[in-house]
């Protein structure tokens, strides 16, 4: 026999499911400015949904000059965190 779920406990899953899609749109849009500010974009970054309770990000496939930009600007900013501690 399956189990199903309490209307409270129905109500606190689709509650942990719309937060962790809200986490999902929030990172595409940090992701998407931060992207911004050295003049990259990724067009198939996007909110994939929550996935097992938590926002997850597609961030897509992208050209290796671009994964590679991607990987300096990366660097750059590690660098400087490093540099300010």
């Amino acid at each position: 026999m399956a189990y199903e779920l309490t209307h409270t406990e129905r109500i606190r899953y689709k509650q942990r499911q719309d937060a962790a899609y809200q986490d999902g749109e929030d990172a595409v849009t940090n992701l998407q400015a931060a992207l911004a500010l050295v003049g990259m974009t990724l067009p198939s970054l996007s909110n994939d949904g929550p996935v097992a309770g938590h926002g997850f990000v597609r961030l897509g496939g992208c050209n290796a000059a671009f994964a590679n930009r991607l990987a300096e600007v990366i660097t750059a900013g590690a660098d400087a965190l490093q540099y300010q501690r």
